[in-house]
């Protein structure tokens, strides 16, 4: 399995830094290194305990920040504040809040088909 990066601007206040996202789809939350984060000031808002694919448990702190990416727009979503040894992730919270999917075999974010299921009432004659 190949990886996939997306260039992105994460922004809080009236600073914004441009990171460069790896895609997984296997995080819930977006993930954000130290100094991103630091440079930022983003605060701490809740400590969740994640499980790692070795099962191993580990505490990080989740804030908000506003992701944004070229051709998408920008959205608000929460963020892991990781150490300096965690990789920037995209998460699966903040794809689905663009509403994108990764294109296993482009290799690249393209829209997501939204699907609704309807109600629909037959009438009796």
């Amino acid at each position: 399995m190949s990886l996939v990066y997306v260039d992105a601007v994460v922004k809080h206040g009236d600073k914004s830094m441009p990171v460069k996202l790896l895609v997984d789809l296997g995080a819930i939350y977006t993930i954000l290194k130290r100094d991103v984060w630091e440079y930022l000031g983003l605060r701490p808002i809740q400590e969740v305990e994640f499980v790692l694919a070795d099962g191993t448990v580990i505490k990080r702190w989740v804030s908000e920040a506003v992701i944004e990416l070229k051709g998408y727009g920008e959205r608000h979503t929460p963020v892991v504040l990781g150490e300096s040894e965690d990789e920037n992730l995209l998460g699966t919270v903040t794809l689905e809040e663009f509403r994108l999917v990764l294109d296993p075999f482009r290799r690249e974010l393209r829209p997501a088909r939204m699907l609704m299921k309807a109600l629909i009432e037959r009438r009796r004659a």
